[in-house]
């Protein structure tokens, strides 16, 4: 929708941006809030430019940083204290959202665990929950125009509520540099930190409980290679210990529930992983992938806990499900992927997968034992005393008693040649038929002419 110009002043601070003819119908909007320095600016503008009632909503998934101060920085800015919502979502996050995702075995591009994708779907569901308790009409993040989020954001909130009105600063205010978002902090009394002002980390930075991202900044040259003081949730594996260490998980319907014995909840058992797996160098990726905006963009991630519950899961699966059922998963698995990646969380094709994934779970239960040594991790045992599939009487190379009749393979064997016999047939007939044709011309070359008496 054209924007409206207003009249204003020319300033040293930032230019001011007219918001569009229907900010007019917005009376309360709730905004993703972290009480960073970006989302606070995005809340003194929203009041300034919509002049509407702002509902801030914070969430813990796992961060690892302090979110409470967020609640004194929104009253500090007029938010009334009915209107400041700070959930704990880690067991939700967990449970509804990252365990089901490793059920499917999901990597993007073959790589990608999808820390931040899989996030997104959480927040844009309690911001459409806290906007329907609060007669909300509009949501607001702070998402760019450049990247994917705004599109999970989005995708999201409309699945759960088509009508809503979803306000992207980042799409139309002119605040795109640094210098502009720092004259427009301090003209409106909003605090930055040192660390803002003198330009901060030299890349952007993402946490939850699943993992760590970072991009940006330094990290746009695909060539350049990271400082070592980046990574946070891992060591370098040269720096992890010299002794591996042997972990056994405990798998229900798909789900670890247990780490060596120990029964644990969803966060906590990513939480332990992660401890574990950051202290022997595991899970770190430097990738160049497709976003779905479509541009390439280069990130870093850690994940350490996801590694190895993508390892546990695939080994506890080898002896639990049927061959064709895990071929099954592993070719819908890309797309299963590629729809988290995009955004499509709440889509009816995704939903429909996880109930066919969700379905092929009821079998994988038992224990597997993972030996992680310097940035590796090895299956050493995997066992299911209820719904193993592996028959050590039949796939033994000793005598089997009769279980297994080895001359049944050569039937098996021929039937299944059959088409290559028969296609290789053809291929040696039109051999044979293109050989003899330039020989039939040849002879017929030789042949004397002869001639006609009258």
């Amino acid at each position: 929708m054209p924007k409206t110009a207003k009249p204003a002043k020319p300033t040293k601070a930032a230019t001011k941006v007219a918001a569009p003819a229907a900010a007019q119908k917005i009376k309360k909007v709730v905004l993703a809030y972290s009480g960073g320095l970006d989302t606070s600016i995005i809340l003194k503008w929203l009041q300034d430019e919509y002049h509407c009632e702002v509902v801030t909503f914070t969430a813990d998934i796992g961060q690892g940083e302090e979110i409470e101060p967020a609640r004194a920085k929104a009253l500090k800015m007029g938010i009334k204290p009915e209107n400041i919502f700070i959930e704990d979502l880690r067991e939700e996050f967990v449970r509804d959202f990252v365990f089901p995702m490793f059920r499917a075995n999901a990597l993007y591009e073959g790589e990608y665990l999808l820390g931040t994708s899989i996030a997104r779907p959480l927040i844009a569901k309690r911001l459409i929950e806290i906007a329907k308790k609060t007669k909300g009409d509009a949501i607001s993040h702070g998402a760019t125009g450049k990247g994917n989020d705004q599109v999970r954001f989005e995708l999201g909130a409309y699945a759960l509520l088509p009508g809503v009105k979803v306000i992207a600063p980042w799409r139309e205010w002119d605040l795109l540099s640094r210098e502009k978002l720092l004259a427009y902090a301090d003209k409106h009394g909003i605090p930055v930190d040192f660390k803002k002002r003198k330009g901060g980390a030299p890349y952007s930075m993402d946490a939850n409980l699943l993992h760590i991202s970072y991009e940006g900044g330094v990290l746009e040259d695909p060539n350049f290679e990271p400082e070592a003081n980046m990574w946070r949730l891992t060591v370098s594996p040269e720096k992890a210990p010299n002794k591996p260490q042997i972990i056994e998980l405990t798998y229900a319907k798909g789900d670890v529930v247990a780490i060596d014995g120990v029964k644990m909840s969803p966060a906590t058992v990513l939480t332990k992983l992660n401890e574990i797996g950051g202290k022997h160098g595991i899970g770190r990726l430097d990738k160049v992938e497709n976003r779905y905006v479509g541009m390439k963009s280069r990130g870093c991630y850690e994940t350490p806990g996801g590694t190895i519950l993508l390892s546990g899961h695939r080994a506890i699966e080898s002896i639990t499900l049927d061959r064709e059922v895990l071929a099954l998963k592993d070719d819908l698995m890309p797309r299963y992927a590629r729809m988290i990646y995009n955004g499509y969380w709440f889509s009816p094709e995704r939903e429909l997968l996880q109930g066919l994934i969700d379905k092929s779970q009821e079998t994988v239960n038992g224990t597997v034992k993972l030996k992680l040594y310097k940035g590796t991790i090895l299956v050493v045992g995997r066992e299911s005393k209820t719904d193993s599939l592996f028959d050590a009487k039949i796939s033994t190379f000793d005598d089997d008693g009769g279980a297994y009749n080895q001359a049944d393979a050569a039937g098996f064997i021929k039937l299944n040649a059959l088409r290559l016999r028969i296609g290789a047939n053809v291929k040696a007939q039109r051999a044979a038929s293109a050989k003899a044709k330039p020989a039939a011309k040849k002879v017929a070359a030789k042949k004397p002419t002869v001639k006609k008496t009258k």
